[in-house]
């Protein structure tokens, strides 16, 4: 009877790694989802969220001249690649974990990690949504990264999904 038995997520510890199966799995998926949105929203700030005015050398935060805003998504970006990636890593590694404590730890750590990624991402939404629509016309009338500035509120947005997914 404890032929189908799996503890916190995991059939039988010690099982060879299949690339396929594992990238194939809808956790995996959606993990992939978290890390790419993460790199989206990090590139469109780095790229193009700062401008000036014509006559400024000087470069400020699209997002209503807030370098807080930029450093947020920045920062944000960074680390929300380097945690997905840990937890991938994890992923991979946790078919060989046999400890059920120690799987217990790892589901838990996920389960908490997510949750406060979800907050992060939807706190920066909130916030990065409201120092874009308060910018003036004025500081960018060239409208210079606005696709971007866009771009990184809407993935935020979708971020706040996937974390909740994982």
């Amino acid at each position: 009877w404890m032929d189908g038995f799996q503890a916190y997520g995991a059939g039988k510890a010690g099982g060879a790694f299949d690339p396929l199966t594992f990238f194939r799995q809808p956790q995996t998926v959606v993990r992939v989802l978290c890390w790419l949105f993460s790199i989206v929203i990090l590139g469109c700030v780095a790229n193009e969220g700062y401008v000036n005015r014509p006559n400024e050398v000087e470069e400020f935060c699209i997002f209503n001249r807030n370098q807080i805003a930029c450093n947020y998504a920045v920062s944000m970006g960074t680390l929300c690649f380097l945690c997905c990636t840990t937890f991938l890593a994890l992923d991979v590694y946790f078919p060989q974990i046999s400890g059920v404590k120690d799987r217990k730890k790892a589901v838990m750590a996920d389960i908490g990690v997510s949750a406060l990624w979800s907050l992060v991402w939807f706190v920066g939404f909130c916030f990065l949504a409201n120092q874009w629509q308060v910018s003036k016309e004025e500081d960018n009338p060239l409208n210079e990264g606005a696709d971007a500035a866009r771009a990184t509120i809407l993935f935020c947005f979708f971020s706040v999904f996937t974390w909740v997914c994982t």
